[in-house]
């Protein structure tokens, strides 16, 4: 059994700065892209960032530049830092990773999301 792990979240003035760690366990044989979305009240869950195993890196157009994304394989580890954050950055942020397990099969994996709140 494969799960993610989300940690980091929680509240933060505006211009601030938070980094959220995902973590993944169980029976992995190998990760592809690991990403993170977010969700606000109301509204749909939307792409934030993805990098892939090799280290290539997409971002939304509302964070680029402030937020970047980083992994370490060793640890099947996604980190996501966000920087200069805003009061529309307040969301309930998910990891999401493309994992193939040992028994060979391969699924797309979310974590419990973890809240994020930037006050202005």
């Amino acid at each position: 059994q494969v799960q993610l792990v989300e940690s980091g979240g929680g509240l933060v003035q505006a211009g601030g700065s938070l980094r959220l760690s995902c973590a993944a366990s169980g029976a992995i044989f190998s990760i592809n892209v690991m990403g993170w979305y977010r969700q606000a009240p109301g509204k749909q869950r939307e792409l934030v960032a993805t990098i892939t195993n090799s280290g290539s890196t997409n971002f939304a157009d509302s964070v680029e530049g402030r937020f970047t994304i980083s992994r370490d394989n060793a640890k099947n580890t996604v980190y996501l830092q966000m920087n200069s954050l805003k009061p529309e950055d307040t969301a309930v942020y998910y990891c999401n990773a493309d994992i193939r397990s040992r028994s060979w099969s391969r699924t797309v994996y979310w974590g419990q999301g973890t809240q994020v709140t930037v006050s202005s």
